[in-house]
């Protein structure tokens, strides 16, 4: 398989720390946090935490179950200790950066029983306690599939609960670690069956190897299955040691995209080369009438 390995310039993004960066990160070092944008290098992390005032918090710990090839997250065993002080550090942390619009994901634990689903919980009735204005989005794992755990999530009623199906059905074998593309629809499908009106969203990441007609393909499943929103962006590179990227899409094609997901019934599609699910979540969650 073909790879590129110069950046376009549409894809260049400077690197500018402004105070509301610092403060930011500030507060999650006092309150020993960790957050996606940090652990994933996410491009948009000065943007997000200096304009936007928004962080996605990675509760659990900073050690995950599985090795994702696109992932830079660190794998490994994070051992059995969950820390049950970290609902409220996180709640804490909402509560003083005076956030209207938060979002929670994990690092996999698929060595506990519930995969972690009970901290989720606790995190989120952490925050309505201490930040009640504050709009609560959840981007969680498959559980391995285990549908008790997905109803303790749902039980809390995110506003929007998301599942990344990642990449499209050729593809996911290769990108994932022990997750499948179907495993990944059931949980977005079983989520709505739990709590009918819940609203889902997920995310697509483009130039792994997948062709265009499997992209329209992977829209039309994830609408099928009953999501809402759908992000779509370009897989960068995050360090020497993930995958390479075999193709750059340009604006006009995640244009084009975007069009060809609203055709489709998405209440919103946000697609771009730097877009990924948490980008502008907030204004996600408004233009698909979610109020906050």
């Amino acid at each position: 398989m073909n790879t590129v390995h110069e950046k376009p310039p549409w894809l260049m993004v400077k690197a500018t720390p402004g105070p509301n960066y610092q403060r930011l990160k500030g507060i999650m070092r006092a309150k020993t946090l960790h957050t996606v944008c940090e652990e994933a290098h996410c491009p948009n992390i000065f943007e997000c935490w200096d304009r936007d005032k928004t962080a996605t918090f990675m509760i659990l710990g900073d050690t995950c179950t599985r090795n994702c090839r696109f992932c830079a997250v660190k794998s490994g065993r994070p051992g059995k200790h969950v820390d049950w002080d970290e609902p409220d550090r996180v709640a804490d942390a909402v509560r003083d950066m005076q956030l209207a619009h938060v979002v929670i994901t994990s690092v996999d634990r698929d060595d506990l029983q519930d995969g972690g689903a009970s901290i989720f919980a606790a995190t989120v009735m952490a925050i309505r306690r201490q930040a009640p204005g504050c709009q609560v989005e959840l981007l969680i794992p498959d559980f391995a599939g285990d549908e008790k755990a997905l109803q303790i999530v749902v039980d809390q009623q995110p506003e929007l609960l998301d599942h990344n199906v990642e990449t499209v059905r050729r593809m996911t074998p290769k990108v994932r670690s022990r997750a499948t593309y179907d495993r990944s629809l059931t949980v977005l499908r079983n989520a709505k069956m739990m709590l009918p009106g819940q609203r889902t969203k997920s995310s697509i990441m483009l130039g792994v190897g997948e062709t265009w007609d499997e992209i329209l393909e992977t829209l039309d499943d994830l609408r099928a299955s009953g999501v809402d929103i759908v992000t779509i962006g370009q897989y960068l590179r995050p360090t020497p040691q993930q995958m390479q990227v075999v193709r750059f899409y340009t604006p006009d094609e995640f244009a084009a995209l975007q069009q060809e997901g609203m055709s489709r019934g998405f209440l919103h599609v946000e697609s771009g080369p730097l877009v990924r699910t948490s980008y502008h979540a907030a204004r996600q969650a408004l233009r698909a009438a979610i109020k906050p």
